[in-house]
């Protein structure tokens, strides 16, 4: 039902464009969002008519008066009856306050292990006008150690503008991505250019540059025999969930919400 309603308001297309070394599972449907995956996330945001709030970096949870108090890097504090974490789990772990001592020995211990490949994503982006010629709209790569995919993000979103330069977005391997966490991002970036030149020898000069460190990739090693999502505290709620409690896909990040959905409405 979750597909079908994305479908039907143009939010989700099927992905009709060549995919080489893609590894498609039998009666499976594979999907593209033509405006970005953000545009899923916003499309849930407007749909619940929730008021929201960015670049607001939470550090401290603790107790005040029967409430959560939710302090941030700017700002004062603000407190709130219930609270839901749905932040990579090494996140959750790092955050001070009474959180620190309501995380149980036992919760904490599943918690830390949950593991998190680590990336590097670049995006090559070009004037309006600029012809990329390859077969491909995207490629898997097996055989680079630096690069696992590339795409031509406009021709994989099936979307021929005028008004839009084509751009190419291309991942990293995982091995690549560990070995290179720490390094300079610039030296990363002329890493990952020299490969990508190695194997797309025809691809023009680009406008502009973006690399992009994702630590928390996808997850590795979830949460061990978890419903989706986890109860930290029950008077007032504090409840963690996400991928990491689940499986790094659209489908895993559903089943936690749905199981958020059902623990919360249980607390109202």
């Amino acid at each position: 039902s979750f597909y079908e309603e994305l479908v039907f308001h143009g939010i989700l297309k099927s992905l009709t464009a060549p995919v080489e070394g893609m590894v498609v599972k039998e009666g499976s449907c594979n999907y593209m969002a033509p405006q970005g995956l953000s545009s899923v996330v916003k499309y849930y945001l407007k749909q619940s008519g929730a008021d929201v709030f960015y670049e607001h970096h939470v550090t401290h949870i603790s107790l005040r008066d029967g409430k959560w108090e939710v302090s941030r890097k700017m700002g004062p504090p603000e407190q709130f009856d219930i609270v839901i974490l749905t932040m990579p789990v090494p996140q959750i772990l790092q955050l001070q306050g009474d959180i620190v001592n309501i995380i149980n020995e036992s919760q904490k211990q599943q918690l830390e292990s949950v593991s998190y490949s680590s990336r590097y994503a670049l995006g090559l982006f070009y004037e309006i006008g600029t012809r990329i010629d390859v077969p491909w709209a995207a490629q898997y790569i097996t055989d680079n150690p630096c690069i696992r995919f590339i795409s031509i993000d406009n021709k994989k979103r099936n979307i021929e503008s005028p008004e839009i330069g084509p751009s190419v977005v291309v991942h990293t391997t995982v091995t690549f991505g560990s070995e290179h966490l720490d390094s300079d991002p610039a030296e990363v970036q002329q890493l990952i250019l020299s490969h990508l030149e190695r194997i797309v020898p025809s691809l023009p000069k680009p406008d502009s540059i973006k690399c992009q460190k994702w630590r928390y990739s996808q997850v590795t090693k979830a949460v061990p025999n978890c419903p989706g999502q986890m109860i930290l505290h029950t008077q007032p709620l504090l409840i963690c969930g996400g991928d990491g409690f689940t499986r790094s896909s659209f489908d895993g990040c559903i089943d936690s919400a749905m199981s958020l959905a059902e623990a919360v409405k249980s607390h109202l």
